[in-house]
């Protein structure tokens, strides 16, 4: 048995491959990125065979570089950006159509024709009927593209999440799976069997024989040679969706714990123990099913997190590139009362409003470059932290917030998080924990980390909240009002007033 795991992270922007070793350390690392396809429709795809391919260099350059024999390479984790659709042809695996990509609402009218089951999808599914999620895709995939249908039709069709798609490719087709963390993002699985459902799959037009089996989370998915680059192949044994991935990376295994993931998007998400807990504000989803025993979660998704700070350079070019956000957000007037409401493509949770329009708000003649910089980064935060008190109203109230991604070296931005949040926020000194998650999970499946805590691996940096709570609630009661300058009425924020504010979290010792 080698001593060094793969941890593979597909994510919306690229894909990373990073080594760990036997103490959970990185020894390499590196990513690709691949082709954002987006019409003048909005919609955003992404080329399945380049992501795959992606995947293939990224292992032929960890062999080549990481100077790691293969074989003491033990096993393979993989985690994968959620909700993307992904179709393909059962006989020869080649891909049918781009994948539709999360962040894609071009399958709305198809959920505008199924508004009268709503309640029931949220009831068996937990989420929200909505074209976010890969049930919509699947149907727009059968109803507008010939050979997704033609494949339906003659029984060749193979729908599935990034997961399934990459094992299948992986495996070179001898293994269609998936696993709870992604199927209950599909809006076809029902949360509480943790199988597909039958009427869900009927309500969608999504033929059910073309869906791939659903295992455990740190299963035996299959073996990979990475197509002949592994002399011998290796087991592939955990699957997750990259935000229960970073969640389990954290070591948010009790009821209680929570984390944001702050990507392009953001996912905030809470641990809520073995039974699913239903909310207007966030959604319910399966964290994870290992050795039999099945996580849930509650998770409020934020739209633009990361992608802000992509918009601040490249659309408007108020800064050349993301470092530069930090210096001139500290410049900022300290008066100003700039906002910016980052609703691109509409508002995600708690707010649930996807006409809703992206405004700049409370500008003065002191509003200049470095406070609408400000103002961007500031967004994120206020939305982690509207999301944060949705989950608290459900679920009790966390402690202290565990964050990764990029985003998180921005030390402006995390102490702004704290202070705004009222709760400790701890940064990881790895942001690679999607990755991190499911080497870790499958580590522990393949007997490569024994008894190797995670408390062990990872060290944290504390921010604490550094204002009192009248300048907080001075600034959130700035940042409410030009929510619902976007909102309609009934998506505005709800029960955001003081007296919970007060009580929202209580700050954590470092």
């Amino acid at each position: 048995m080698g001593s060094y795991m793969i941890g593979l992270d597909q994510s919306t922007q690229g894909t990373k491959a990073i080594l760990f070793n036997d103490l959970g350390n990185i020894v390499y690392k590196h990513a690709r990125s691949h082709t954002q396809l987006i019409n003048d429709q909005g919609w955003v795809s992404h080329d399945l065979d380049e992501i795959y391919g992606n995947v293939i260099q990224l292992i032929n350059d960890l062999v080549e570089h990481s100077h790691v024999p293969v074989r003491d390479i033990a096993g393979v984790g993989i985690s994968v950006q959620r909700e993307t659709a992904a179709a393909w042809a059962r006989d020869t695996g080649n891909s049918l159509a781009n994948a539709i990509v999360w962040q894609d609402a071009r399958a709305a009218a198809i959920t505008d024709q199924l508004t009268d089951a709503a309640d029931k999808v949220k009831a068996k599914t937990g989420l929200l009927l909505s074209p976010y999620f890969t049930a919509a895709k699947f149907a727009w995939l059968l109803q507008n593209v010939p050979a997704v249908k033609q494949a339906a039709d003659t029984g060749n069709l193979c729908l599935g999440t990034m997961d399934s798609w990459l094992l299948y490719r992986l495996t070179r087709g001898q293994a269609f799976k998936t696993e709870p963390s992604n199927a209950s993002r599909t809006q076809l699985l029902n949360i509480h069997t943790v199988a597909w459902d039958a009427q869900l799959c009927q309500l969608f037009g999504v033929p059910q024989d073309a869906l791939a089996a659903v295992v455990s989370s740190n299963a035996l998915f299959g073996e990979t040679t990475f197509d002949g680059i592994f002399p011998q192949p290796i087991p592939i044994h955990c699957m997750l969706g990259d935000s229960q991935a970073a969640l389990y990376g954290h070591g948010c295994t009790a009821p209680g714990d929570v984390k944001a993931t702050i990507g392009t998007g953001s996912s905030v998400m809470m641990n809520i123990g073995d039974q699913p807990i239903q909310s207007a504000d966030v959604v319910a989803s399966i964290g994870w099913r290992i050795n039999g025993r099945t996580a849930y979660v509650a998770e409020g998704n934020i739209n633009y997190a990361g992608a802000v700070i992509k918009w601040l350079t490249e659309d408007v070019q108020l800064i050349q590139s993301a470092a530069e956000a930090e210096p001139l957000a500290r410049q900022a007037v300290a008066a100003d009362q700039t906002y910016l409401i980052p609703a691109f493509s509409g508002l995600g949770a708690p707010y649930w409003d996807a006409t809703a329009t992206a405004t700049l708000t409370g500008m003065t003649r002191t509003t200049g470059r470095a406070e609408i910089i400000r103002a961007a980064l500031d967004s994120i935060a206020y939305q982690i932290s509207d999301i944060l008190v949705a989950i608290d109203q459900k679920a009790g109230q966390p402690t202290t917030l565990k964050v990764d991604g990029g985003v998180t070296a921005n030390s402006y931005l995390m102490q702004f998080l704290s202070n705004i949040a009222n709760v400790t926020v701890s940064v990881p000194d790895i942001e690679e924990l999607s990755a991190f998650g499911v080497a870790y999970c499958a580590g522990r499946a393949l007997t490569v980390y024994g008894q190797l805590k995670l408390n062990t691996v990872l060290n944290y940096h504390h921010y604490q909240n550094a204002i009192d709570d009248d300048q907080r609630q001075n600034l959130l009661a700035g940042w409410h009002r030009a929510v619902r300058g976007v909102c309609h009425e009934e998506a505005a924020p709800r029960n955001h007033n003081n007296r919970h504010q007060d009580n929202l979290m209580t700050a954590a010792k470092s």
